[in-house]
C-alpha cells in the first residue's frame, strides 16, 4: 500500500478522519496477513514508511504507525503519506546458551 491520506476532509472532524485512516491501515494489514504463506516462510513481515510526503518519509516499525499518524496530524499538515510493503519473514534460531539446563526432577 502506497497512499496519501488527506487529514482535512470537508464535513468531517479531524479526529474521525484520523480514526478512519488507522482503520484502513489495520484492515490492509489483516488482509495481507491472511494470504497463504509460501513454502519455507514463517510469517508476513512489513516494511513501513510514514511521512508528510513520499519524499520525506521515515522508516518505522509496524507498531509505531498509529503513533506516527497522531504526531503528523498535530503538525497541522494537510495530508499524510503511508507506505506499507509486505515481505516474507523467517524466524531466526536462538543461539544455544552457556547455562546448563535447570534440574527439574522432584525429590519426594
Amino acid at each position: 500500500m502506497k497512499k496519501v491520506f488527506p487529514l482535512e476532509v470537508e464535513g468531517k472532524k479531524t479526529p474521525r478522519v484520523i480514526d478512519s485512516i488507522k482503520h484502513e491501515v489495520n484492515k490492509y494489514l489483516k488482509r495481507e496477513r491472511r494470504k497463504r504463506l509460501p513454502a519455507g516462510v514463517d510469517y508476513w513481515d512489513f516494511d513501513c514508511r510514514v511521512g508528510t510526503e513520499s519524499d520525506s518519509t521515515e522508516v518505522i516499525h509496524l507498531t509505531k504507525i498509529s503513533a506516527e499518524i497522531d504526531i503528523i496530524s498535530e503538525q497541522g499538515v494537510p495530508s499524510v503519506y503511508i507506505e506499507i510493503l509486505s515481505k516474507q519473514g523467517r524466524r531466526k534460531r536462538k543461539a544455544p546458551s552457556d547455562k546448563p539446563a535447570p534440574n527439574t526432577s522432584k525429590k519426594i
